[in-house]
């Protein structure tokens, strides 16, 4: 392997967003899988990651030998369900790798364990890899900041009648990204819920669920004379994929700490 290529091992790789991992990796020349994982008793245990998904005989099967398959890797690339996320850790920190985590619905001992691996290797985990979604924070926060406290904020979001999870994460995230903008403890201004009696001041996060949506989010800035709206709309996974690769690139070779989306596109 070539300096200048990055060797990546996906997690979840028989999975939606891991098949399109896995294209969006061999469209690139710069980056390549040299591992890949699925749970014990996966169908696709010992297929090939690259015929499975589509695009080509990758050279290497499907294994759940999660340590043997992050032997060598410069990043790990989590993108598998929650309960598999800490071996994702472990086998980072055991390879020496950087640690990209895409997985979401995890709970406080898997964020403890992120912010435990980041004093030793490169991590970055968000919710959503989207270029554009990292780019939305960056005018949202700008937008909050400059029209002040004469505008109410309040995220929408929609995504397909499968998402389980509501609000979104990234949703979430938008809403964070405008409280801190205001000084606004996120905890204590953030509402997802508006049934009873509401608060005279929050940031209310409202989702919706329905059809073929991949995913679909807008802040709306409203004063009593004018309203800013700033919408994202995801038209595939790819994207995700994209992004994902994108930022392992970006991580490879990091020093230890924790990174954003932000820095990978190198904003404020």
């Amino acid at each position: 392997m070539s300096e200048k290529t990055v060797g990546v091992t996906l997690v979840g790789a028989a999975g939606r967003m891991g098949l399109e991992i896995v294209r969006a990796v061999a469209a690139r020349p710069d980056v390549r899988l040299i591992g890949a994982v699925e749970r014990a008793g996966c169908d696709h245990i010992g297929a090939d990651a690259g015929r499975l998904a589509g695009a080509g005989d990758a050279g290497v099967a499907i294994s759940s030998d999660i340590e043997a398959a992050a032997d060598g890797a410069d990043v790990v690339v989590d993108f598998g369900p929650p309960e598999a996320t800490l071996g994702a850790i472990r086998a980072a920190e055991g390879a020496g790798a950087a640690l990209l985590v895409g997985t979401t619905g995890l709970d406080a001992r898997d964020a403890e364990a992120i912010d435990r691996a980041a004093r030793r290797i490169a991590v970055l985990s968000a919710s959503n890899l989207s270029v554009g979604i990292a780019v939305m924070h960056d005018i949202l926060r700008r937008a909050v900041s400059s029209l002040g406290e004469g505008f109410d904020v309040e995220i929408v979001e929609m995504h397909h009648r499968g998402k389980a999870d509501a609000p979104s994460g990234t949703a979430l995230d938008l809403a964070r990204t405008a409280a801190d903008a205001r000084g606004w403890d996120a905890g204590e201004s953030i509402a997802t819920a508006r049934a009873g009696v509401r608060g005279a001041r929050e940031i209310g996060v409202l989702g919706a669920r329905g059809g073929g949506v991949f995913g679909e989010h807008t802040a709306i800035l409203a004063s009593d004379h004018e309203r800013l709206e700033i919408t994202h709309r995801a038209a595939s996974r790819t994207l995700f994929a994209q992004g994902a690769v994108r930022a392992a690139s970006f991580l490879a070779g990091k020093p230890a700490g924790r990174y954003t989306m932000m820095d990978v596109l190198g904003l404020d």
